[in-house]
């Protein structure tokens, strides 16, 4: 029993693990953790390259969710030589679970893309097409409807996927859909990471406030160096010498007028 667990959480994080949106964006000569929002997922792919492009990488992060998903039903199933105990059901469940979950984790921390992935959001989808398939088909159904009435995939894929837990309870008994939603607080808690480590990028990036210019200093206008001292009047020249006596200004008269 304890193989069957290793083997899932083993099996799903390799299979997260492979970087497809890294492959495919090294194939087009560039790697779309340095483009763009710097996510190696559909979203930025789909930016970069188009639909076209895109389709590579939304079909590969799927089957990835998937594949763990098949592998943990096999190991419920005995595929190493014995099934958990409790005949299947729980165990079976709890199995696909968790080879589900550690393909997320791979997905976001790949071990072969230097521990930088994406947000999860198609390797969920992938693996819960086989923790529920007719919950998935409808969401699928509804990401479809909502997506041609508002003419935007991004709409209809958000609507599709925020409805799988309730949908899911249609099938399943609620346990199974708390542990749904436990999935998906991953993706919650990925959205949030990647806004905070864009915000911290901004804030890198922001030009530092620039220096105001320092105020000329009153004193280097004043010839004395005084602050507030008036210029001082440039003295004037003196008379030439013409080398006679000097002229002395009329003594005036002392004697009365005769008016």
């Amino acid at each position: 029993m304890i193989d069957s667990w290793v083997a899932a959480v083993a099996g799903g994080y390799l299979l997260g693990s492979i970087p497809v949106a890294v492959l495919v964006g090294r194939a087009r000569g560039f790697d779309p953790r340095q483009v763009g929002d710097q996510n190696p997922g559909f979203w930025n792919m789909k930016d970069q390259l188009g639909w076209a492009g895109a389709v590579p990488v939304l079909a590969g992060d799927t089957l990835k969710g998937a594949a763990a998903g098949l592998l943990g039903l096999l190991l419920a199933h005995g595929i190493l030589g014995h099934a958990p105990p409790g005949g299947g059901a729980p165990g079976e469940v709890a199995l696909v679970y968790v080879a589900v979950a550690a393909a997320m984790i791979g997905h976001a921390w790949p071990v072969f893309a230097r521990l930088h992935g994406g947000r999860s959001v198609l390797t969920f989808a992938g693996g819960f097409a086989v923790i529920c398939p007719p919950a998935f088909g409808l969401g699928i159904a509804l990401c479809a409807g909502v997506a041609l009435l508002t003419r935007s995939f991004a709409v209809g894929a958000r609507t599709g996927v925020f409805a799988v837990p309730f949908l899911q309870l249609i099938f399943t008994p609620a346990l199974e859909v708390a542990a749904t939603g436990a999935l998906m607080s991953l993706i919650g808690a990925r959205f949030a990471m990647t806004a905070l480590a864009a915000r911290h990028r901004k804030g890198r990036r922001r030009p530092a406030a620039p220096i105001p210019a320092r105020p000329p200093d009153a004193r280097a206008n004043q010839p004395d160096g005084r602050p507030g001292a008036p210029p001082s009047q440039p003295a004037e020249p003196p008379a030439p010498d013409s080398g006679g006596p000097a002229r002395t200004a009329p003594a005036e008269s002392s004697r009365p007028s005769s008016g």
